[in-house]
């Protein structure tokens, strides 16, 4: 098919924020009203159970957070296409079925999103190949978890994507749910829940998986490899009042394990969850969790590294209390703590990562200045007077004299000043605190603009001898305000991410999204053999820039990379029975 190469989302462009937070706004405020899931159950009554091949040795991939730039994303895609990955001196085989753990694209779920950045480049990746008469199909499965991206449409275009049977270059959807559950060989299941934007998890899906719980082919002593759209542990570790994490919990205690009235409680006492695998954070990192009572090891794995900017882990903490008291050790993370502080010093280019925020500062202050000019009923304009104030004590007070009388000045500097103070990250480090820090930094912004109005028309009136409404002063202000002014302003922002990020230890989105680093890339490769369940890590540091062309095979990836990928086997973890 054909799709755009489309460049890494932007964050800080405005009209992205705006479209982006408009649509969250809608969504968080609409969800629940609109829960596609129960129509999904009433459109798919009989939905049960999947079967994955029966071998004695099954290959599944495991990738999140992909759909967004394209080298990166097409990257993984390629690897995900390759029948053999040679990794830390192993041969590590494509998966027979493919799991998508949530952000299938960003930024938001329009159809032309998901042409350009997710079903383009990976119907390129693995073309669609026709089975020979009488031979076995070439496909492979795939199931799909929403992630929060996913679901600020309410879920429609994800239902006609990956609902529907249809096919993503040779992976094949079986699902007719936004959920699902794949029975596995040797007693294993892979099973997919589905929490909307942060809500409990519907009715309908818990009797769907009560069912599946009920039926004989879920035998006593599996062991489930769960699926989720966010790193609940992580968030609930940064922020106890996150609540994501007792949603997960109530899962598996009342609906895996069941209570006394469920007619599988008996049968799933021996039942064990293995590993819990999420996305979100678009990093790779692995907690242990050590079930006093039982004994039972739990990994919880994030490996949010299919095609979207990197996330720190320095952030991270090394170890975490969990709901109903479980503890669990930090046991890998990619990047490692270091590099992911040596990232966050990028924040110091974010002018030039941020063309537009530059822009917007600088016009925005030009608006400002604008109104200042004619705020005064008197002929004497504020850049007349502040022309010759001597230092800063008269220009605190001229500043103070002159916006009484100018109630839109002090709109724009209240505006501005309570941006950028809610702005700051109250769910991570020192919490409301942060706040002070936002609050500083609104202050600091609005100082720095009074102090380049000031210098500027020193500059232009005193130095240069141009009267205030001159053309070529009004032109010279303009052009000093949004390419000076901007770039400092700008600026600032950047040193206050990096502050916050390594001193304040928040905003690890807004931190890293602005840089949008496109390598640190991953995804999982994992064996079910007869004797254990092996998951390996692998990490791609630099992703392929430089692509050729092929179209010789129609059937063979279409763009092929010009340099050897290099990948790195970060973790691997063996889920014994």
């Amino acid at each position: 098919m054909k799709f755009e190469k489309r460049p890494m989302v932007n964050w800080y462009n405005v009209q992205q924020l705006a479209s982006t937070g408009l649509k969250t706004l809608i969504s968080g405020i609409f969800g629940n009203f609109a829960d596609k899931r129960e129509m999904e159950a009433a459109l798919s009554p009989g939905a049960g159970a999947y079967h994955a091949l029966d071998k004695d040795e099954l290959w599944i991939d495991y990738v999140s957070d992909l759909g967004d730039g394209f080298n990166p994303t097409y990257t993984v895609a390629y690897s995900l296409a390759q029948p053999v990955l040679s990794v830390g001196g192993k041969a590590l085989q494509q998966g027979d079925v493919l799991i998508m753990g949530g952000d299938a694209v960003y930024p938001t779920p329009e159809a032309v999103e998901y042409e350009n950045r997710l079903q383009g480049p990976y119907n390129a990746a693995f073309p669609w190949k026709d089975k020979p008469a009488g031979g076995k199909p070439y496909t492979k499965k795939l199931f799909v978890l929403p992630g929060n991206h996913d679901w600020y449409d309410g879920l429609g275009n994800f239902i006609k994507l990956f609902c529907q049977k249809r096919a993503l270059g040779r992976w094949l959807t079986e699902q007719e749910r936004s959920y699902f559950a794949v029975r596995l060989p040797h007693k294993y299941w892979l099973i997919g829940i589905d929490v909307q934007l942060n809500a409990d998890i519907d009715k309908p899906q818990m009797d769907y998986f009560r069912k599946i719980l009920e039926g004989q082919d879920f035998e006593a002593g599996s062991s489930v490899i769960l699926c989720t759209a966010e790193p609940s542990w992580v968030y609930n570790s940064w922020d106890q009042k996150n609540k994501s994490h007792a949603r997960i919990q109530f899962f598996i205690d009342r609906i895996l394990y069941g209570d006394e009235n469920c007619s599988y409680y008996e049968k799933n006492k021996s039942l064990r969850v293995a590993a819990i695998l999420t996305g979100d954070l678009h990093h790779y990192s692995r907690y242990e969790q050590v079930h006093e009572q039982t004994g039972r090891v739990t990994q919880l794995v994030t490996a949010g590294g299919g095609g979207a900017f990197a996330h720190p882990t320095h952030l991270l903490k090394e170890s975490i209390t969990l709901e109903g008291g479980y503890e669990a050790t930090r046991r890998q993370a990619f990047p490692t703590a270091a590099q992911s502080r040596r990232l966050a010093w990028w924040n110091l280019l974010f002018p030039f990562f941020s063309l537009q925020m530059w822009l917007f500062f600088g016009a925005f202050h030009l608006f400002t200045t604008w109104f200042l000019q004619s705020g005064r009923p008197d002929q004497k304009t504020f850049l007349d007077q502040v022309k010759h104030t001597p230092d800063l004590s008269r220009l605190c007070t001229l500043i103070y004299e002159h916006i009484r009388h100018s109630p839109s000045v002090v709109f724009l500097n209240l505006v501005l000043l309570a941006g950028l103070t809610f702005f700051a990250d109250t769910a991570t480090g020192r919490k409301k605190w942060n706040y002070i820090a936002g609050g500083i930094h609104g202050l600091l912004q609005l100082l720095v603009f009074y102090l380049l109005v000031w210098a500027f028309a020193v500059i232009n009136m005193n130095l240069l001898q141009w009267p205030v409404r001159s053309f070529r002063q009004i032109a010279l202000f303009s052009a000093e305000m949004l390419v000076i002014g901007g770039w400092v302003c700008t600026m600032i922002f950047g040193i206050y991410l990096l502050v916050s990020t390594l001193v304040i230890r928040n905003h690890p989105t807004e931190a890293f999204s602005s840089f949008r680093w496109q390598g640190y890339k991953n995804f999982l490769r994992i064996k079910i053999t007869r004797s254990a369940a092996t998951i390996y890590a692998i990490g791609i540091r630099k992703i392929v820039t430089d692509w050729e062309e092929q179209s010789t095979d129609p059937h063979a990836s279409r763009f092929r990379p010009k340099q050897t990928i290099d990948y790195t086997l970060i973790d691997e973890i063996e889920l014994k029975p």
